[in-house]
C-alpha cells in the first residue's frame, strides 16, 4: 500500500514539474507595476515585441507581461487578457500610442482600470 501512495505522489509531482517548466518567464525579470487605488498612475510601454504570457493555473486566467516605464523605471505589468484595459490599450498602441493614464478603483474582484486622456 504505502509504495502505491509513493508512486501516485511521484507522479503527481511529475507532473506538477512539467507544468511549472511550460509556465515560466523567458524575459526580463522586473519589478511589477502597482496601480494603486485612486491614483493616477502614468506608463510607456515598450510594444517593441510580443508580450509574454502566464497563465495561473490556480484560477486558470490568462495574464500578459507588459514591459513598460513608471517613472524612470523599468517594470513588467501583469494584465489579464479578458480586463477591458487589455483590449483598449492594444487598440491604441496599434494607432501609435505608448503612453497611458490609468486610474485605478475599487479593490479585488470589484478593481476597475480606466484609461484617462
Amino acid at each position: 500500500m504505502e509504495q502505491t501512495q509513493n508512486t501516485n505522489i511521484n507522479e503527481w509531482i511529475k507532473t506538477e514539474i512539467e507544468e511549472a517548466k511550460k509556465n515560466t518567464i523567458s524575459g526580463e525579470r522586473l519589478p511589477a507595476l502597482t496601480l494603486e487605488e485612486g491614483k493616477l498612475t502614468t506608463f510607456v510601454v515598450d510594444a517593441s515585441k510580443p508580450f509574454e504570457k502566464w497563465t495561473d493555473l490556480n484560477d486558470n486566467t490568462v495574464k500578459k507581461i507588459i514591459p513598460v516605464t513608471h517613472e524612470g523605471v523599468k517594470k513588467n505589468f501583469w494584465l489579464n487578457t479578458k480586463n477591458p484595459l487589455y483590449s483598449k490599450m492594444l487598440d491604441l498602441i496599434l494607432g501609435g500610442k505608448t503612453e497611458f493614464k490609468v486610474l485605478r478603483t475599487g479593490k479585488l474582484k470589484e478593481t476597475k482600470y480606466n484609461l484617462v486622456d
